[in-house]
């Protein structure tokens, strides 16, 4: 499904039923990434998954976004829906817009953040354009019951590189990368779940105990011996987590 929201079409899916949950994905990433975690949650919640724009099924934005136009295309598109107090879901670049969506006062209900980006990165642009892009696909290929995607996601695989992105999205990711995030951290008075990799190279643990520290009301999980997907390579202890964290907040299908 799509919606038109701050200027651009965004691509969508919604089930289930009950208080209401937004997956973000990351940076070269789209639905399919999320798609685990969504069709758990289903069972119990009302769950949106979005394609950011310029990946998925969603079109480039109409300019060069920061981070921000990310975060005000997500609030346009909770009022659109009429979504009231979602808890929010973002891994590595959607947690970056989680991070701000709640940072910036909007109703929320907590926020779970999975290797999330947000610290100022200590590397390059282009160190992060290929852990950000090259394993996005490769990863997606592993899901169970995504295989038959290959296809189609190696024919995408060329837009989600930065080499061979367009001039708008190449500047998006000039932006994003590099934005500090800290500020906004001590603000979040909701509950934070952070759920991170031990082995991350893109956004290490490190910056996990930073955000723990700077948070008010956040716990960290480290899951042992995974990296940057963590919530997807220990997916059943994850949802285990997530289930506990969201406690007596159960609906249904």
């Amino acid at each position: 499904m799509k919606v038109h929201v701050h200027g651009t079409d965004v691509n969508y899916i919604v089930d289930g039923q009950g208080t209401d949950i937004i997956l973000l994905h990351g940076w070269g990433q789209n639905i399919a990434m999320m798609q685990p975690v969504h069709d758990h949650l289903k069972q119990f919640h009302r769950v949106w998954t979005l394609d950011f724009p310029g990946f998925g099924e969603s079109p480039e934005p109409p300019s060069a976004w920061d981070v921000y136009e990310y975060t005000a295309m997500v609030v346009a598109f909770v009022e659109k829906m009429g979504i009231k107090n979602p808890t929010l879901m973002g891994h590595s670049f959607g947690g970056r817009v989680a991070i701000i969506y709640a940072g910036q006062q909007n109703p929320v209900n907590k926020v779970v953040l999975f290797d999330a980006a947000g610290v100022k990165p200590k590397r390059g642009l282009d160190y992060y354009a290929r852990v950000y892009s090259y394993k996005t696909a490769k990863k997606v290929m592993s899901l169970p019951g995504l295989k038959s995607m290959q296809a189609k996601m190696q024919s995408r695989a060329g837009s989600a590189d930065y080499q061979n992105a367009s001039p708008i999205m190449k500047q998006v990711l000039s932006k994003v990368v590099n934005e500090d995030l800290q500020h906004l951290m001590p603000t979040m008075q909701i509950p934070v779940l952070l759920i991170w990799g031990e082995l991350d190279d893109a956004t290490p643990v490190s910056d996990a105990k930073i955000m723990e520290a700077k948070m008010p009301n956040a716990g960290l999980v480290v899951l042992p011996g995974v990296g940057h997907y963590a919530y997807l390579d220990r997916l059943p202890q994850v949802l285990a987590i997530l289930d506990s964290f969201l406690g007596n907040e159960r609906g249904g299908i």
